[in-house]
């Protein structure tokens, strides 16, 4: 073998012998990082149709982390918009619809209403948007949305809004305060 064909086998071999870089890995978004700092408990005021009250919230990851549940009580002493007072439940689970890439909300209230929205972009990263696919035993024709306003990692206000035809009105806007602080 020449010395030329030998220095060309050699650079060959080296060249073969050389890492090849790995791809690129692109990291996959967290779907839940829109919400996760709902995680928690959570304290507040209330305001709307039902009179001024107060609420109380949790949030929590459940079944191998692949929902948020969050489970809601409301309080509304007797008042002139609301004389007899009243005591309000709701459950809700957060699911991440791989199919669509969307968060999407669905709440359960004692009265029997069955809503679920899904979450749509929003201008601002510190809002956070559902808007409503349907609602169970409410009125053909109404729509729904939730609006998130994160004020800060332990604040935020939630405005509820329902329409039937036309433009949405505010039904209740809670401002909650985290229990205990990051």
């Amino acid at each position: 073998m020449s010395l030329l064909a030998g220095a060309l086998v050699f650079l060959i071999a080296g060249q073969s012998a050389a890492p090849t870089p790995a791809p690129a890995v692109t990291p996959t978004p967290d779907p839940w990082a829109p919400i996760h700092f709902m995680a928690g408990e959570w304290e507040g005021q209330s305001e709307g149709e039902p009179g001024s009250g107060t609420v109380k919230r949790s949030y929590s990851f459940v079944l191998n982390n692949k929902f948020l549940n969050e489970t809601n009580v409301s309080t509304y002493p007797p008042q002139p918009k609301n004389p007899k007072g009243e005591v309000h439940h709701h459950w809700s689970f957060f699911s991440y619809d791989r199919a669509r890439k969307a968060l999407v909300l669905r709440q359960f209230h004692q009265e029997g209403f069955v809503n679920q929205f899904a979450m749509v972009p929003s201008t601002s990263s510190n809002t956070i948007v559902f808007e409503s696919e349907a609602l169970e035993n409410v009125p053909k024709g109404w729509k729904a949305k939730e609006t998130y306003e994160i004020v800060s990692p332990d604040e935020f206000v939630e405005t509820f809004e329902m329409a039937s035809t036309g433009a949405y009105s505010v039904y209740s806007r809670n401002r909650f305060k985290r229990k205990v602080a990051r």
